[in-house]
């Protein structure tokens, strides 16, 4: 955990959808789409808890965007060292 991170806060700001020991999901405060942060402050977890992770953000971007109407984006632009994952709608487009 780190002291000044805003993931790591877990403060609630917007809906939270889903939490436990390993994550907790909401709508990402900028993008306003569920996002699946890691409690562990670190951009790169093992495999195993990654898979976990994206299986949660996708059953609740399933309920929420729709079942087949978005795609994972793990791409850490804002925040790079502390793993997260959004659930984008079709239209987004990256911009790096």
């Amino acid at each position: 955990m780190s002291a000044d991170c805003d993931l790591c806060e877990a403060a609630i700001i917007s809906t939270r959808y889903f939490e436990d020991e390993t994550c907790w999901i909401a709508d990402c405060e900028i993008c306003l789409v569920p996002m699946v942060v890691w409690r562990v402050h670190s951009p790169a977890p093992p495999e195993d808890v990654k898979q976990t992770l994206q299986e949660s953000l996708g059953r609740v971007a399933d309920r929420v965007l729709g079942e087949g109407n978005w795609s994972l984006d793990d791409h850490m632009r804002n925040i790079p060292d502390h793993y997260h994952a959004h659930a984008r709608r079709p239209y987004f487009r990256s911009r790096g």
